[in-house]
């Protein structure tokens, strides 16, 4: 396991975000839970999702979350993007542009296919820039769309 790990700041929201995390990624975990009485909410967590760890603070309305840092998802399949984009979006989350988005606790994440990936570094430099003009008109990303840029059909 690394020896650096990210830590989300969250406003008296440890708990929802906690259920939240672990209930999007299936092979989450909570690695360790402090909370200063049984009757309060958690003060700090660690969790895992997909195999990078996040301590989580109950740290209070000072600060909040901004898209200079976003996690990005590594998507393998339309199927993968529609299940993140939906489960990140829902409840007050939102969407942006070029598969961007917030969930509801506003942490920003790329949904990004292996295949848009792939388009956008493929030998077809003609091809990627069809891509590239494909993407910037999405928000959630269709493959298909960018496969079929990329093709130039």
């Amino acid at each position: 396991m690394s020896k650096i790990m990210t830590c989300l700041w969250f406003d008296d929201r440890i708990d929802a975000a906690i259920e939240f995390y672990t209930s999007t990624f299936r092979s989450a975990k909570v690695i360790e839970l402090v909370r200063h009485a049984p009757d309060q909410p958690a003060f700090t967590a660690v969790i895992e999702l997909e195999g990078h760890r996040f301590m989580l603070l109950n740290g209070g309305p000072r600060f909040t979350f901004t898209e200079a840092v976003s996690f990005v998802i590594d998507c393998d399949g339309q199927e993968e993007v529609d299940y993140f984009w939906s489960r990140l979006t829902s409840d007050g989350g939102e969407e942006s542009m070029c598969a961007w988005c917030k969930d509801k606790f506003g942490l920003s994440w790329q949904v990004v296919p292996r295949q848009l990936t792939a388009a956008l570094t493929g030998p077809d430099r003609d091809g990627a820039n069809r891509a590239i003009q494909a993407m910037l008109q999405m928000r959630k990303i269709d493959i298909a769309a960018i496969e079929k840029a990329y093709a130039g059909t």
